[in-house]
């Protein structure tokens, strides 16, 4: 497949920028324990804010403490251009986190929904594993996508903050101030519902 083929330096170099200067992409150097956080943080904000500044609608789902998955009805990119040899490259350009939060990620999988057709592939970092499989798309269009972050790269005892409301994971922009709308959207921490059944 021709989107398989891609200059390998030009990812690496990426990869190697973000794991050089997290705080760059996600405003907290390696080793600080928001790191986690913060990458959701920019994964949500991408997901949540569409071109024209207006909010879509998202859910956002935390398997562990370094585990998350982001669900968003923003509309992916038709413009195969390459770049990763991925289904990231159906991100708008403009949308540099899902792929900066890859870079620190030991498996990420995407699914992508385009005009009824559904698109799913797994990643090692940002390599993928397989060209992309079809699956039945459960929207016309959208895109989810679940981040297993590097625990080497994290580090001992960093993790997700507990008990997040969705305005911990939005920061106030202009285009923000310019469409107004509200930021409510489910956050769906699976950590709780596990400590809760080993404590029965």
């Amino acid at each position: 497949m021709e989107r398989f083929t891609v200059e390998p330096l030009r990812v690496v170099d990426f990869v190697q920028h973000v794991r050089r200067r997290p705080q760059g992409y996600f405003l907290v150097e390696r080793g600080s324990p928001e790191l986690p956080t913060e990458v959701l943080r920019a994964v949500a904000w991408d997901a949540l804010h569409r071109r024209d500044g207006r909010h879509g609608r998202i859910s956002v789902e935390i398997g562990s403490g370094l585990s998350f998955t982001v669900e968003s009805d923003q509309r992916p990119s038709a413009d195969e251009r390459g770049f990763f040899g991925s289904l990231l490259d159906m991100f708008d350009m403009q949308r540099w986190a899902p792929s900066a939060a890859a870079a620190l990620s030991v498996r990420t999988v995407i699914e992508v929904w385009l005009d009824g057709c559904g698109y799913r592939q797994e990643l090692v970092g940002m390599d993928p594993t397989g060209p992309w499989e079809e699956l039945i798309a459960p929207a016309p269009f959208g895109t989810r996508t679940t981040f297993h972050l590097d625990p080497a790269f994290c580090g001992p005892g960093e993790a997700i903050a507990w008990a997040l409301r969705p305005e911990e994971l939005h920061r106030e922009g202009g285009t923000c101030r310019e469409h107004p709308s509200p930021t409510r959207f489910p956050i769906h921490d699976l950590r709780a519902e596990t400590e809760g059944s080993l404590s029965e």
